[in-house]
């Protein structure tokens, strides 16, 4: 059994110094807050991909996606199946209607539609979801860590929030995109190094651990029930899965923010499509990594499903590859949180700041007043992960922080759908609509959370949205996404040429 040695340490040290650096050069020559939020538009499609992917990709991802398979089989890869028809639908539908006009932020397409109150309400719903599911995420991160470093949860959550802050502030868009695509790298390395290893410590090596979970029936990947309690089947995969990345990656300031630095409207369905096949190809990834563990430890049973991985890392890796593989841990980790603390600070300059100060078409105040809005919510984020050590008790906390992004994605997809599809809904019925489907997700966790499987949330949301938002309208005198009578200032309408 081995520990976190020096050598893992200062494999860990020479990461962290040389991600820092490298972030914040990469963040030189900024004018403006277009510069600084969207890179100017003009980032490469492949490295947007692999952004998408490392921001969706938390330390809970890398760590409990393994135990998936080690408790059960494949079936997670259901979930896959939807993502990537989502992403087809967000990048027909959606995207075009974002390049017409180069938008700033997501939300800007509901005050060309709606108003100005729709924008700013759908903003507010996103950071306050964003404030709250990210500090979760960023201590729920500090566990792993604190278990293969020996630090204290606060240590762990401050060195991932310092060294991501540098890069994420000095850096911006630019930087957190770029830093992403080699984090990526970073942690599906150590996942490829945990199969080597296990090809070599288990005693028939792969072959083995396949025919073992072949008799056991873990390779299984589809199940037809209709049991709407169950996450993991083939309704609730593409059906659930498919509305879920549609809210995702469609209305999430998050990862549309990304979507919106490409050059044109068909760089950006590029990375947004070929995220859904890397993500399909680096789930089945961390899955095998879990039917190796099932193998290795003869099924043995842990506190939690996040302690298998972690444990193997730190106590059956040799020195210098533990701290390659925790490097890998901390990437994850802080490409969730520079691209909230950055997608945050946009909202917050375009959709709040900017029409308040009067400074719509001010790049140099923008980018001074993002990177104080950067500061601010890195800040916020911290001190929320911080927090949750103390309200956390078993993991509730964490269960209920981890599920809003679920209680609130039906209802921003929904006022989307309105927005691009409907003429009745008025910003009165969309705002109302967006309420009620929230609400109507939330009681369902609530009061009815062991019938309904979380893949079901977003769909049920955004029908409840939709369906109000429709019954309450009176017909909108504001034109469609795609045409007149937007209110946007020319911050919002930068190089107005149509996208190809």
């Amino acid at each position: 059994m081995n520990a976190f040695t020096p050598l893992d340490f200062g494999v860990l040290l020479v990461y962290l110094i040389g991600v820092t650096a490298w972030g914040a050069w990469l963040g030189r020559g900024q004018t403006g807050g277009q510069d600084y939020f969207l890179g100017n538009r003009e980032l490469p499609w492949i490295a947007v991909m692999l952004s998408i992917v490392a921001t969706e990709t938390s330390t809970l991802t890398f760590l409990s996606i393994p135990g998936v398979s080690y408790l059960g089989t494949l079936g997670f890869l259901q979930l896959t199946f939807g993502y990537l028809a989502g992403r087809v639908v967000v990048s027909m539908f959606l995207l075009p209607a974002y390049y017409r006009g180069e938008l700033s932020t997501a939300y800007a397409l509901l005050e060309e539609r709606f108003g100005q109150g729709a924008r700013r309400f759908a903003s507010a719903v996103f950071m306050v979801t964003r404030l709250l599911a990210d500090s979760v995420r960023l201590f729920a991160s500090a566990i792993p860590l604190a278990l293969v470093t020996g630090w204290d949860y606060p240590v762990s959550i401050a060195v991932i929030g310092a060294v991501t802050l540098v890069y994420t502030y000095f850096g911006g868009i630019k930087a957190v995109v770029w830093v992403d695509a080699v984090q990526m790298g970073l942690y599906l390395l150590g996942a490829v190094v945990a199969i080597a290893a296990l090809q070599v410590l288990t005693p028939d090596g792969w072959t083995g651990i396949l025919s073992s979970a072949g008799e056991a029936g873990k390779l299984d990947v589809l199940d037809w029930s209709l049991d709407f309690s169950l996450a993991y089947t083939v309704w609730a995969g593409v059906l659930g899965g498919a509305v879920f990345t549609m809210a995702s990656h469609g209305t999430d300031q998050l990862l549309v923010q990304r979507l919106l630095t490409c050059r044109d409207v068909e760089a950006s369905k590029k990375a947004l499509i070929g995220s859904g096949i890397v993500v399909m190809g680096q789930f089945l990834l961390f899955l095998v990594v879990g039917l190796g563990l099932w193998v290795y430890y003869e099924g043995r049973a842990f506190d939690t499903t996040d302690e298998i991985f972690a444990r193997f890392i730190v106590e059956e890796l040799p020195p210098g590859i533990s701290g390659l593989i925790v490097a890998g841990v901390f990437a994850a980790a802080m490409s969730s949180l520079s691209s909230s603390i950055n997608s945050l600070a946009s909202a917050s300059a375009y959709d709040f700041w900017a029409p308040w100060a009067g400074a719509e078409d001010d790049e140099a105040r923008t980018l001074r007043a993002g990177k104080v809005f950067t500061l601010a919510w890195a800040t916020l984020l911290v001190g929320g992960a911080i927090l949750f050590i103390q309200l956390s008790e078993g993991n509730t906390a964490v269960e209920v922080a981890l599920a809003i992004a679920s209680v609130v994605y039906g209802g921003l997809l929904g006022t989307f759908i309105l927005a691009i599809r409907s003429q009745r809904a008025d910003q009165r019925s969309a705002i109302v609509g967006m309420i009620a489907g929230i609400s109507v997700v939330a009681a369902i966790w609530w009061f009815a959370r062991a019938s309904v499987a979380w893949p079901w949330f977003v769909p049920i949301g955004t029908a409840v949205t939709m369906a109000v938002g429709w019954a309450l309208g009176r017909g909108s005198t504001a034109g469609p996404a795609e045409g007149p009578g937007s209110t946007l200032p020319e911050s919002d309408r930068a190089h107005t040429s149509p996208s190809p």
